[in-house]
């Protein structure tokens, strides 16, 4: 199985076959320009994340171990969801009463997600764990989990 791993925390090893540290890695803001949808489909003008669109895309699975940020995903995170956007057509269509990018390719990796920090409220807890579901469908992935980084499985852990 293929994983990728995206990490804002977590100091264990983690076998994947690609891994975008958050910590190490600084992103650039989508400027929106819609270049990765009318210029060069499927290409963000920056070239910051190109291996980590090929890896994605080739994964079976993605990990993302988050930073909660004043209650919400971390600045980094949102802007790395942003500019996933590249990955879908420009064109809508609706499902589910909602619209929804059409999805550029015929499948995207299963999701995981776990989380460190601390919310002041148990409904700023579900409305991070409802966003994260929220983005991932509308990314056509299926958030298998969300939850705290301290029920991350052992025994998936290399260190």
């Amino acid at each position: 199985m293929k994983h990728v791993v995206v990490r804002e925390c977590g100091d264990f090893d983690f076998p994947c076959g690609y891994e975008l540290d958050l910590n190490k890695t600084e992103l650039k803001d989508c400027l929106g320009c819609w270049s990765c949808w009318l210029k060069t489909p499927g290409r963000c003008v920056h070239s910051d994340l190109n291996e980590f669109y090929k890896a994605y895309l080739a994964a079976d699975k993605v990990v993302i171990f988050s930073k909660v940020s004043h209650g919400f995903v971390s600045g980094n995170l949102k802007t790395l969801f942003d500019r996933i956007i590249p990955l879908y057509l420009p064109y809508l269509t609706f499902k589910s009463g909602e619209s929804m990018h059409i999805p550029r390719y015929q499948s995207y990796p299963e999701v995981e997600v776990y989380y460190e920090g601390e919310f002041s409220t148990p409904e700023d807890q579900t409305i991070y764990v409802d966003y994260i579901h929220r983005v991932f469908y509308q990314f056509y992935s299926t958030c298998k989990v969300v939850k705290p980084l301290s029920e991350f499985p052992v025994e998936e852990r290399l260190g």
